[in-house]
C-alpha cells in the first residue's frame, strides 16, 4: 500500500481525467482534491495504528480473558497479514535494486512502503496478542484495516483509468493484490472469534451475547436483536433475560463502593479531629466555640467523603464515555462545514459530478460517526448509572442493618424507601447531564465562530435575541415552579385523606360516609387539577418559546444581514447553514439551564444520602459476645448475661435512659421483667443486644441469642422460612416448635400448609398469628440466651398460658436455656426463677417471687394496681383480655385490638380430630402460590381498547381539533422553509436582492403563525389531558369506594394507593406530554419526507424502503420494551419491599446474626433488577442507533439525488431538503420512544380500569323510595335467626347459628 504500488515513477499525484476525462482537473489547492486523499490515506492508518496500539497493547494486557484457541479465522488473519508483509518487502526490494541499477527514484517510493512494512509487522503482532488476551472482536483493528481499504481503492482506480499496465506489470499486479487482501482483512475483522479455550471466569447458563459478538455488532448493538425478536413474538419472562456478567453483579459493585466509602470517610473524620484538635488549641472563646466549629466540621464533611468515593469507582468509565461524547461532537460540528462545501458545490455549474458524490458520502460518514460516538457515549454512561444504583443501594441496605435505635427514631421507613426509589435514581439519572454543564458552553461558542464567518457582525444580533429571552423563560419557570407547589400540596392533602379513607373504610361504610369523604376528595382534586392546568399551560409557552428561539434568531440575523448592509445578500448557504448552526445552538440553549436544574435536584439527593450513610450505627463493641454455649457448663452454673454500672441512651446525644444497671442471669435461668409502662423494660433489652449507646460499664453475654420483639416481624415469605429463619429445616423439630407455639390449628387451616405465603407486614395473619410465630421463630433457632420482649401480649389468656406453659415456663421446650422474660403477665411471676422490678430506668429490687412480697415493695404496688380495674395500665389490659380465637383462619386478616365478646360461635372439634389435625403434613409448596395481596402485572401490548378509553375521556371532538392545529402549525413550518428556500434563489441586482423586505416579512410572518399553530396545539392537549385526568379520576374513585368491605380485606391499602398516586401522576403529567412529544415528532417525519420528496423525487426510492424499515423498528421495540419496564417495575418493587422490611427488622436480623444473609438476599434482588435494567438499556441505544443510521441514510439519499438532478434543482430548494434531513436523525428515535413512553403510561389507564369489574355494592340510595316512608317506627328491635356469616364467599363460616333478640330500650 505504498505510493510505488499506486503510481508510476515520476509521477507522485494524480493526474486530470482520473474519474472522468471529461471533467477538468481540480484545483492543486482543494481540500477535497484526489492528490489530498491519496497523502492521507498513505499516512493516516500508520499514524493511527501506531497511536492507539501501544495504548490498547497496555488495555488488552490488564484485562486478560484467557488464550483463544488457533481457530481458521485467526490462522486466516495470520496468512494475510504474512502475505502483505512479503508483498511490501518486495516493494521495498524492488526499489532498492532500481535504485542500485541507476534508475533514480522519488525518496518516498522507499519511505511510504517502509513505513508500511514496519505498521502491518505491528498490526500481525496485534492480531497474535490478541489470541494470547481472549480478545474475540479488535474495534482498533477493525478501523486499522478500513483505512487502510481508502488507498488501494483511490490507486486501483486511478492506475485503471491510466491504463498503463504493459509500462510496469508488477506495479499494477501489486496494487490489486493488495487492495484485495487489504478488504479481504477487513471482512475477517468484521468476523468475531470463538470463546477463550480456559476463561478465567467461570461459565455462565446463559451469558450475555456482547461478548462474542463482532466489532460492527457491538458499534450498532446487533448483538441484541435476538431478544429483541424474542419480545416480539411472545411476551418476555425472566427465563429469556442473560446471565449477569461479574462486573455488573451487586456483590461486586457493593463491595467496590464499600471500600472507597469506609476509606473517604475515615480519612474525613481523622481530618476532621485534627482540625478540632488545633482549632481547640489555637482558640481560646471557650468550649463552646471549639464544639461548634468540631460540629460544622463534620456537617461539611458529609457530603464529601461520598462524592469521592463514587468518583473513585465511576471515573474511568465517566472520562471514557466524556471522550466518546466530545469526539461526536467533532462530528457535529463537521456537518454543517460539508453542507456548506455541498450547498457551494451545488451552487457551482462547473464543478465536478465526483466531488457532490465524495461530499455527500462525507457528510454521511460523519452523521455515522456523530451517532456511533454519540451512542457509545450513552451506552457507557447508562451502564454506568445502573452499576451505581446497585452499588448505593447496597450501600443505603448496608447501613439500615446496621442503624442504631436512635437514627431509626429520626428516619421513618417511608424515608428510607424514598432514599432508594426516588433519591437514588434521581442521583444515578443525573450522570448524563454532568456533560452538560460545561459542553453546551463550548457548542455555544463553536456555533457563534461558525455564524461570524457565515454572516460576520450580524451574528451578534443573535446573542441580543437569545438574551432577550432569558426574562421570559424566567419568569415563566418562577410562576410555574409557584403553581406546582401549589399542585404538590393539593396532591399531598389528597393523598393523605384517601389513605385515611382507605384504613378506615369499615368505619366510613358502617356510618354511610362514603357520599361526604368522596366530596371532600373531588374538591381538593379540582384545585389540584386548576394548578397542573395553569403550569402545563405556562409550560406550553415556555416550549413554544424554545421551539421558534430558532426563527426568531433566524429572522433577526437575515434581517440585519441584508437590510443594514447594501453589499449582502441572502444565499443557500448563508440561509440553511446558519440554520443547521442556529439548532445546535438551540440545543445547548436548552441543554446547560435543564442541566443545572436537574443537578440541583441531584444535589438535594445526594445530601440526603450523605446524611442518611453519616447517621449514628449500633456499636458492634457494645456487647461481649462469647461464642461458647452456657448449656456445656450447667453444673457450673455459670453466668450467662452479665451487666456491670452499664448506662445506656437511645443516641450519643440523648439523656440516659437506663441507669446503673447491675444484673447478672446465670445460665438456665427464667428472669422475668416488670414495671410500669415507660420503666424500660424494652430498652433493658435492647442495652442487652447492643441496640442502645453504652455511656459506661460493660455488657457480657455468652453463647448464641434469640430475640423476639415486642411487635412482631414477620417476613413477606412463607411460614416455614419465616420459622427456620435461613437455618436447614428439620421437620421434626419444626413440628414441636408449632405445636408448642400453639400454630398448628393455624397451619392445618392454611392452603399450602406451612409452605403458604405470606403477606407483606402479615397481613393475611392476625396479631396473635404473627405474635407466636415470632416466637417460633426464636425457638427454632436453639439458642443459649432468650429475650422475649412480651410476647404474651397479643395471645388469648389461654393461649398464652398454652405457650408460656410448652415454651416459656420451667416445663416448656427452653428449660435449660437462659431466658429474660419481659410481661405485664403478672399470674406468670410465680414461675420463674427471678424477678426484677424497674421503675425509672433503674432497678428498684429483684429477687424471687416470694422474697418480692415479703418485702412488700415495688412490685406488691404493681400487683396493688393491677388489682384496681379503675387504674389499670393499658399494657396489662391488653394482656389479661385479649381474646384471639387461636384457630382463626389465615384469610380473616384481621388483628384483635382490642376487649371481645367471650362467646364461643365455632364448636370444637373433638380430640382426635383434633389430634389428626396436627398431625397433618406440613403441606405442598406447590400450592404456595403467591403472597396475598399480590400486585397483578399485564402481559404484552396495550390493547387497543385502552386507547378509546382514553380519546372518549378527552373528547372526539377535541381530539380532532388538536390533530387539525398540529397540521396548520406543520404547514407552516413548511411553507417558512420552502419560503426561505425562494428567498436564497432571488437574483442579485447592484449586490442587493430587490424582494428582500417582502421575503422578510412574509417569512415572519409565517414565523409566527406557525408559533401560534403550535402553541394553540399544545394548550389543546393540556387541555384534553386534564379532562380526561378528571373523569379517569372520578371513575376510579366511584368503583373503589362503590366495592365491598370484602375488598378492602382482600387488596392492600397499598396496591390502592398506588393507583390513586403513582398511576393518577402518570394520567395527569406523562400522558399529555408523552402525547405532545409524538404528535410533533410525527408531524415533523411527515414534513421532512414531504420536503425530500418534492425537492429530489428520486428520492422516493429510498424513503419507501426507509419508511418500512423504520416501521419494522419500531414495532419490535415497542413489544420489547414495554415488557422489559414492566419486568425492571416489578424487580425494583422487591428491592424496595426487601430494604423496608430489613429497616423495620433491622434488631431481630442483629440478634440472630443473620446479616450476611440478608445481604446476600438484597443482593439477589438487586441482581435481578440489574439483569432486565441492562437489556433494557441497550434495547434503548440499539433504537437509537439504528434509527439515526436511518435518518443518516436519507441525508445521504437526498444529496446524492441532488448531486444527480443538480441541473434542475436550485441550491435554495436543496438546501431545504438537505438541511431538513439532517434534523430527521434523532427525530426518527424520539418519535418511537414517545410512542413506547405514551404505551407504557397508557398502562396506567389500564391499571385505573382493573376495578371497574370488580363486584359493587348495592345502590346506596334506591330512587324509587322516599326519604322517610310515612309508617316509620317509633321503636326499633333487633332479631337474629340462626344467622351465618363468612368473611368471604370462598372461605368458611366464621359465625354460625347465632340467634338472639334486642327489644327496645335494650343495650346488648
Amino acid at each position: 500500500m505504498d505510493s510505488t504500488l499506486m503510481a508510476t515513477p515520476g509521477e507522485p499525484s494524480m493526474g486530470p481525467g482520473v474519474w472522468n476525462q471529461t471533467e477538468p482537473e481540480p484545483t492543486a489547492d482543494s481540500v477535497l482534491s484526489l492528490c489530498f486523499l491519496k497523502t492521507a490515506g498513505v499516512w493516516v492508518p500508520p499514524m493511527y495504528l501506531w497511536v492507539l496500539g501501544p495504548i490498547y497493547l497496555l488495555y488488552i494486557h490488564r484485562h486478560g480473558k484467557g488464550y483463544l484457541r488457533m481457530s481458521s479465522l485467526f490462522k486466516t488473519k495470520m496468512v494475510l497479514g504474512f502475505t502483505l508483509i512479503i508483498l511490501f518487502t518486495s516493494s521495498v526490494s524492488v526499489t532498492l535494486w532500481r535504485i542500485q541499477q541507476g534508475r533514480p527514484q522519488a525518496p518516498e517510493f522507499l519511505i511510504h512502503p517502509t513505513v508500511w512494512l514496519a505498521t502491518t509487522t505491528f498490526a500481525v503482532f496485534l492480531i497474535h496478542v490478541e489470541r494470547k488476551k481472549g480478545v474475540q472482536a479488535s474495534g482498533v483493528l477493525f478501523g486499522y484495516w478500513l483505512l487502510c481499504c481508502l488507498l488501494p481503492a483511490i490507486s486501483a482506480a486511478q492506475q485503471a483509468s491510466q491504463e498503463g499496465f504493459q509500462s510496469d506489470p508488477f506495479r499494477h499486479l501489486s496494487t490489486y493484490l493488495c487492495l484485495c487482501l487489504v478488504v479481504t482483512q477487513f471482512v475477517l475483522s468484521c468476523l468475531a472469534d470463538g470463546p477463550p479455550f480456559f476463561p478465567k471466569e467461570p461459565p455462565q447458563s446463559k451469558p450475555c451475547p456482547e461478548a462474542g459478538a463482532s466489532f460492527p455488532s457491538k458499534a450498532m448493538f446487533w448483538w441484541v436483536s435476538g431478544l429483541v425478536w424474542r419480545g416480539y413474538k411472545r411476551p418476555l419472562g425472566p427465563k429469556d433475560l442473560w446471565s449477569l456478567g461479574r462486573e455488573n453483579s451487586s456483590e461486586e459493585l457493593v463491595s467496590q463502593l464499600e471500600r472507597a466509602w469506609t476509606r473517604n470517610r475515615s480519612a474525613a473524620q481523622r481530618h476532621t479531629e485534627r482540625a478540632a484538635f488545633e482549632g481547640k488549641g489555637s482558640l481560646h472563646h471557650g468550649q463552646d466555640a471549639s464544639e461548634t466549629e468540631a460540629f460544622l466540621q463534620r456537617k461539611g464533611s458529609r457530603r464529601g467523603p461520598l462524592l469521592r468515593a463514587i468518583w473513585q469507582v465511576s471515573r474511568s468509565t465517566f472520562l471514557l464515555g466524556t471522550l466518546s461524547l466530545v469526539i461526536s461532537d467533532v462530528f457535529r460540528f463537521t456537518v454543517p462545514k460539508l453542507l456548506s462545501l455541498f450547498l457551494e458545490f451545488i451552487g457551482n455549474p462547473a464543478a465536478p459530478a465526483w466531488k457532490g458524490h465524495l461530499i455527500a458520502v462525507l457528510m454521511f460518514i460523519a452523521a455515522c460517526l456523530q451517532t456511533l460516538f454519540e451512542q457509545q457515549h450513552m451506552y457507557r454512561l447508562k451502564v454506568l448509572q445502573i452499576r451505581l444504583r446497585a452499588a448505593i443501594t447496597g450501600l443505603v441496605y448496608r447501613k439500615v442493618l446496621a442503624l442504631s435505635s436512635g437514627s431509626k427514631k429520626t428516619t421513618a421507613v417511608g424515608d428510607v424507601v424514598n432514599l432508594v426509589s426516588v433519591d437514588v435514581p434521581r442521583l444515578t439519572e443525573n450522570i448524563l447531564n454532568l456533560n452538560g454543564l460545561w459542553l453546551p458552553l463550548v457548542w455555544i461558542v463553536v456555533c457563534f465562530v461558525y455564524l461570524w464567518q457565515l454572516l460576520g457582525p450580524s451574528a451578534l444580533t443573535a446573542i441580543a435575541v437569545f438574551l432577550s429571552l432569558l426574562p421570559l423563560n424566567f419568569f415563566i419557570t418562577k410562576k410555574r415552579n409557584h403553581h406546582q407547589e401549589e399542585q404538590m400540596r393539593q396532591k399531598d392533602s389528597r393523598a393523605r385523606l384517601t389513605s385515611c379513607i382507605f384504613r378506615n373504610m369499615r368505619t366510613v361504610k358502617c356510618h354511610g360516609w362514603e357520599g361526604a369523604f368522596l366530596d371532600r376528595v373531588l374538591r381538593i382534586r379540582g384545585q389540584e387539577l386548576g394548578a397542573l392546568r395553569t403550569s402545563g399551560l405556562l409550560f406550553s409557552v415556555s416550549l413554544v418559546s424554545f421551539q421558534v428561539s430558532t426563527f426568531l434568531v433566524a429572522l433577526v440575523v437575515f434581517t440585519v444581514h441584508t437590510l443594514v448592509t447594501e453589499e449582502n445578500a441572502m444565499d443557500a448557504e448563508k440561509a440553511f447553514v446558519t440554520l443547521t448552526v442556529l439548532n445546535i445552538l438551540n440545543k445547548a440553549q436548552a441543554f446547560l439551564p435543564f442541566s443545572i436544574h436537574s443537578v440541583v435536584q441531584a444535589r438535594v439527593s445526594f445530601d440526603r444520602l450523605a446524611t442518611f450513610l453519616c447517621l449514628e450505627e449500633v456499636d458492634p463493641e457494645a456487647v461481649h459476645s462469647s461464642p461458647s454455649r452456657c448449656c456445656e457448663c450447667r453444673a457450673a452454673r455459670e453466668d450467662c448475661i452479665s451487666v456491670q454500672e452499664g448506662t445506656f441512651a437511645w443516641s450519643q446525644e440523648s439523656p440516659p435512659c437506663l441507669h446503673r444497671i447491675n444484673l447478672t442471669v446465670p445460665q438456665g435461668c427464667l428472669l422475668a421483667v416488670v414495671g410500669p409502662v415507660g420503666a424500660g423494660k424494652s430498652s433493658l433489652l435492647s442495652a442487652l443486644l447492643g441496640e442502645l449507646s453504652k455511656v459506661e460499664g460493660s455488657v457480657s453475654i455468652k453463647g448464641p441469642v434469640a430475640y423476639v420483639p415486642q411487635e412482631a416481624w414477620v417476613q413477606s415469605s412463607s411460614v416455614v422460612e419465616n420459622v427456620c429463619f435461613r437455618q436447614e429445616l428439620d421437620p421434626l423439630w419444626l413440628e414441636r416448635v408449632l405445636e408448642a407455639c400453639a400454630l398448628w390449628p393455624d397451619v392445618g387451616s392454611f392452603p399450602a400448609g406451612v409452605h403458604t405465603q405470606i403477606g407483606e407486614q402479615g397481613m393475611n395473619l392476625s396479631g396473635g398469628q404473627k405474635q407466636r410465630l415470632s416466637l417460633a421463630r426464636a425457638v427454632y433457632r436453639k439458642a443459649a440466651v432468650y429475650l422475649l420482649d412480651d410476647p404474651l401480649a397479643a395471645l388469648d389468656a389461654h393461649v398464652g398460658q398454652h405457650v408460656f406453659n410448652q415454651v416459656i415456663g420451667p416445663s416448656g421446650l427452653l428449660q435449660k436455656t437462659t431466658r429474660i422474660l419481659v410481661t405485664h403477665a403478672l399470674h406468670v411471676l410465680p414461675q420463674a426463677d427471678w424477678i426484677v422490678v424497674l421503675e425509672d430506668g433503674a432497678i428498684a429490687e429483684m429477687g424471687s417471687y416470694q422474697e418480692l412480697l415479703n418485702r412488700k415493695g415495688a412490685l406488691v404496688a404493681l400487683l396493688d394496681r393491677a388489682r384496681q380495674p379503675g387504674d389499670r395500665e393499658e399494657g396489662e389490659t391488653e394482656l389479661t383480655t385479649s381474646t384471639e380465637d387461636p384457630r382463626g383462619s389465615v384469610g380473616s386478616g384481621r388483628p384483635v385490638r382490642g376487649p371481645e365478646r367471650s362467646l364461643k360461635l365455632i364448636p370444637e372439634k373433638d380430640s382426635a380430630a383434633a389430634e389428626a389435625q396436627t398431625r397433618a403434613p406440613l403441606g405442598d409448596p406447590d400450592r404456595a402460590g403467591p403472597p396475598a395481596g399480590k400486585d397483578s402485572m399485564q402481559l404484552g401490548r396495550v390493547k387497543a381498547a385502552m386507547y378509546l378509553t382514553y380519546v372518549r375521556a378527552v373528547g372526539t371532538p377535541l381530539c380532532l381539533y388538536a390533530l387539525f392545529l398540529f397540521f396548520c402549525q406543520q404547514v407552516a413550518s413548511f411553507c417558512r422553509g420552502y419560503w426561505l428556500s425562494l428567498w436564497a434563489d432571488d437574483p442579485t441586482v447592484g449586490g442587493r436582492q430587490t424582494q428582500a423586505a417582502l421575503r422578510g416579512w412574509v417569512f415572519g410572518l409565517l414565523g409566527c403563525l406557525q408559533a401560534a399553530g403550535l402553541l394553540a396545539s399544545m394548550a389543546t392537549v393540556i387541555l384534553g389531558g386534564i379532562r380526561a385526568s378528571s373523569l379517569l379520576f372520578q371513575r376510579l374513585l366511584w368503583d373503589v369506594a362503590r366495592s365491598p368491605i370484602g375488598f378492602f380485606e382482600q387488596t392492600p391499602v397499598g396496591n390502592l394507593l398506588n393507583r390513586f398516586s403513582k398511576e393518577t401522576d402518570i394520567v395527569d403529567v406523562d400522558i399529555p406530554d408523552k402525547l405532545r412529544s409524538l404528535l410533533i415528532y410525527t408531524f415533523g417525519l411527515l414534513e421532512v419526507s414531504l420536503v425530500v420528496t418534492v425537492a429530489t423525487p428520486l428520492a422516493v426510492m429510498a424513503i419507501l424502503p426507509l419508511l418500512l424499515l423504520y416501521t419494522g423498528f419500531q414495532s419490535l421495540y415497542v413489544a420489547t420494551s414495554c415488557q422489559l419496564r414492566r419486568l425492571e417495575s416489578a424487580r425494583h418493587s422487591f428491592v424496595c419491599s426487601h430494604v423496608a422490611e430489613t429497616f423495620q427488622g433491622g434488631a431481630v436480623v442483629r440478634a440472630f446474626r443473620a446479616q450476611g444473609s440478608f445481604m446476600a438476599q438484597n443482593n439477589a434482588h438487586m441482581n435481578e433488577s440489574q439483569r432486565v435494567s441492562f437489556p433494557r438499556l441497550v434495547a434503548d441505544r440499539w433504537l437509537a442507533a439504528n434509527l439515526e443510521l436511518l435518518g443518516n441514510v436519507l441525508v445521504f439519499a437526498a444529496a446524492v439525488c441532488a448531486v444527480l438532478s443538480k441541473a434542475h434543482l436550485s441550491a435554495g430548494l436543496v438546501g431545504f431538503s438537505v438541511s431538513a434531513a439532517l434534523q430527521v436523525t434523532q427525530t426518527l428515535q424520539w418519535a418511537v420512544r414517545s410512542w413506547t413512553d405514551l404505551e407504557s403510561s397508557i398502562v396506567s389507564v389500564e391499571r385505573m380500569e382493573d376495578y371497574a369489574r370488580t363486584p359493587k355494592e348495592a345502590p346506596w340510595t334506591l330512587p324509587t323510595c322516599p326519604a322517610q316512608p310515612p309508617p316509620w317506627p317509633h321503636g326499633g328491635q333487633i332479631e337474629f335467626r340462626d344467622l351465618g356469616l363468612r368473611h368471604r364467599p370462598e372461605l368458611p363460616l366464621a359465625v354460625r347459628g347465632v340467634s338472639f333478640k334486642v327489644h327496645a330500650g335494650e343495650k346488648a
